[in-house]
Formats: C-alpha cells, structure tokens, sequence
C-alpha cells in the first residue's frame, strides 16, 4: 500500500468516526454518560483532538509564569507544540511551536528564556512577535523573509489566565464576556504579581472526559479524599440542592465580610450549560485555606486581600480546567489529553512574588492535600477507564443532584462536537 493509499484509508477511518460519534451523540440521553467508544477508541479520540482541542480555547498557563521580555512557557497539544512567549511591549503571544523552515521544535524546554526565538536546526532566527529576521545565506534570491514568520495562534488573556485556540478561526460563542468576568473577579489577587511556588505533573491512563467527569462531582469525596475534606465543602453554591441550613448560614457570614472588602463572589456562569462558572464558596467554618490543619499556607497574602478567611473561588473552563482561588495562594489545574486512554494533568501553585521558600511558605504544606487528592483520582479514573472497557459497560444515568456538574459538562462536550462537524 503506498503513501497516497494510506492517506486515503486514514481519512476515510476519521470520517466514519465522525459519522459513528454523531449517531451515538444523536441518540444519547442528555443525563446519561456517553458509549464505550467515546472514552477508549483512537479514532474517536481523534475526533476529540480535531473538533475540541484544536478548534476551541484552551487554559494554558498564567502570565505571571512569564513576567519579562523573552520569557517563555511551551505546551504539548496532542501532537501539536506551542509555544507562548511575553514580547518587548510586555503582551502575551502565543504560536505553533514548529520551525518555518523544515518544522523542527523552537524552545525545546518546558520553560525557559530568550532574547529572540531560535532554531536549533538550521539557527533560523525569529523575533518575539514570530517575525523571521535571519534564515543564513543559503536561501534562494527570491526568498521572502515577511512571507516565512512562525504560524501564529489565537491568543488570549484575561485576570493573569492565559487561553490559546489552535483553530483557523477563534470561536465566537460569548467566551468575551467571561474574560471581562474573570477579569474583575481575579483583580483582588493582583497575579502579575505573583509567582510559580510548585508545579506537578500526573500521567492518568484515563481518558481526558473521565479525568474532568471526575472533577465535575463529589459524589466521591467521602469515600475517596480524606485530606480534601478537612476544608472543602462540598456544595457548588447556595442553588445546590444539598445545600443546609448551616451552609446557607455560613455562606451569608462570608460574603457579608467579602462584601465589606469588596471581594466579587457571586455566581457567574457563561453558555448554555455552564462552559465557563465562577463562584466564590466558603471553607469550612474556621479553616482559612486548603491544607492539611486548614490554617494559613503562605505568610503573604496576595494582591489587596486582608481576610484570610476568603474561602475559595472557584473557576472552571471547559474543556480542561479547575483553579481554586484562596486568600495567600492559588491552585490552577489543566487537563491535556495523550490518547484515547491517557491524559496529563498538570497542577500548579502560586504565592506573592515576594514570598520566600522555607521562610514564608513551605512548599510540601502548600502541595500536600492537592498531591493526595490527585493521586487518588488518578486511581478512580484509571479504574474507571478499565471498567468502561469492559463488554459489560453501558450508558448509565447520572444522579441530577450530586451530577449535575457531569451532566452540564457532557451536554457541553455532546453540544461542542455536533456544532463543530455540523460547520465543516
């Protein structure tokens, strides 16, 4: 079988995916979780990658990774790199990290610095905003440097948040007015000002909508995180239909003290079913952050906030993100996917610039809760996914009081494909 037939069979693979995942998502129950194939089958793992993760907009780090000039974070996006990169005005730009001239990787680090983005292939040598300024002298005559800049990619920014969309053209579906909400919630914590304390990344052999149908709910958190529920409260917000007396009467406490310091908490939510929601939630009574005893991680607080008693906000982006937002640091999660049965998920923490490692905070006290508490969905999930591969695995409904969060994100998910190869 040559080239051209192999091409031709891969494409017609793709294509009967397609056609099989918009039957299956046709005839689901919008309150059900989804056939077997859609979390363990390569070719409709491929679907995903095509229709989500390369057409819609994806949480990728903070800017306050990359506070200078030159400055540089990549990312791996399936079998996509990209690169984001702070230029000499100080804005934020984001591009396929793949060089113009044979495609080789720019920054092979995680992370890093330059003054301009060179290649070590060939030292084809870019500027910041992705402007190619030498490709050596061997070129043709007619060779056009202003024709051969590095692709660029759709780049956003919002409260210290940082989303890049992969797609020939950026969806236009109100993600705008969640970044003018984000924007303003984010605003007491000053994340410019801020810095990376700890990050970790977990290789999860589950695929990428187990790992977030686990985060939607904790339906599983009394029998599954011990560490977590020393602070964390379980409700959503005062609409939850397990919310108690007592929680009402906590939450009214809180946010009459928010309220006075003048801290956003009210519930945001954007899309139909919830794509984006932000809400500012107690921690259990006399707890002040997410550690082990509940008490303070870091003896700086971040930005203008006094009250260290200021719960978690709470901020979800589909389709690969979680961040809890407290009064002296700060927790970002992203989910990105492998294959069909693998993901990658990547935590980070961070405190006041100025904060020092071993005086003001200790980096296992600040880590050790989430490191538990990931570890342990690592371990559902996995045995999640082993059991969706079973023969014996069928759709099932999902409790509409304790999953809600799962519901809203698979009508997201079944929402988002169908749009997407209906617009072909």
């Amino acid at each position: 079988m040559n080239q051209h037939d192999l091409l031709n069979v891969r494409h017609a693979s793709v294509d009967e995916a397609k056609a099989a995942m918009s039957d299956m998502l046709a005839k689901r129950l919008n309150h059900y979780s989804l056939d077997a194939p859609l979390y363990n089958d390569p070719h409709m793992f491929r679907v995903d990658m095509e229709e989500v993760f390369q057409k819609e907009w994806l949480f990728v780090g903070m800017t306050s990774e990359i506070p200078k000039k030159g400055d540089y974070i990549t990312v791996e996006v399936g079998q996509n790199p990209v690169l984001v990169v702070r230029d000499a005005e100080g804005n934020v730009n984001a591009f396929h990290n793949t060089c113009s001239h044979r495609g080789s990787l720019i920054c092979t680090e995680h992370r890093g610095k330059v003054a301009n983005l060179v290649c070590p292939y060939h030292q084809w040598t870019y500027d910041l905003k992705g402007n190619l300024l030498f490709a050596g002298t061997e070129m043709n005559k007619d060779f056009d440097k202003g024709q051969h800049g590095t692709k660029p990619a759709f780049c956003k920014t919002a409260g210290g948040f940082i989303f890049v969309c992969l797609g020939k053209e950026a969806p236009d579906d109100g993600f705008d007015d969640f970044l003018d909400t984000l924007e303003t919630y984010m605003e007491p914590y000053d994340v410019e000002n801020t810095k990376l304390a700890v990050e970790s990344t977990m290789y999860e052999r589950a695929n990428w909508k187990l790992v977030l149908e686990n985060n939607r709910e904790c339906y599983h958190c009394v029998g599954s995180h011990p560490e977590l529920l020393q602070t964390l409260l379980e409700e959503d917000d005062t609409e939850d239909p397990r919310a108690s007396k007592n929680f009402l009467e906590l939450h009214a406490d809180q946010a009459a003290k928010w309220d006075a310091e003048g801290i956003p908490h009210k519930l945001k939510s954007f899309g139909e079913v919830q794509r984006n929601r932000i809400v500012r939630m107690p921690l259990k009574k006399g707890t002040q952050v997410m550690t082990i005893d509940g008490l303070a991680a870091c003896t700086k607080m971040l930005g203008r906030i006094k009250n260290r008693e200021l719960g978690s906000m709470r901020i979800l982006h589909l389709p690969n993100s979680w961040n809890h937002m407290q009064s002296d640091h700060f927790i970002v999660f992203r989910v990105l996917p492998i294959s069909a049965q693998e993901s990658l998920v990547t935590t980070k923490w961070f405190v006041h610039k100025d904060a020092v490692e071993g005086v003001d905070y200790d980096p296992e006290n600040l880590r050790k809760v989430w490191d538990a508490t990931n570890e342990q969905d690592k371990v559902l999930g996995e045995r999640n996914q082993l059991g969706i591969n079973s023969i014996g695995y069928r759709p099932v409904p999902y409790s509409e009081t304790y999953e809600f969060g799962v519901i809203n994100f698979l009508n997201w998910y079944s929402n988002t494909i169908k749009k997407n190869l209906k617009t072909k």
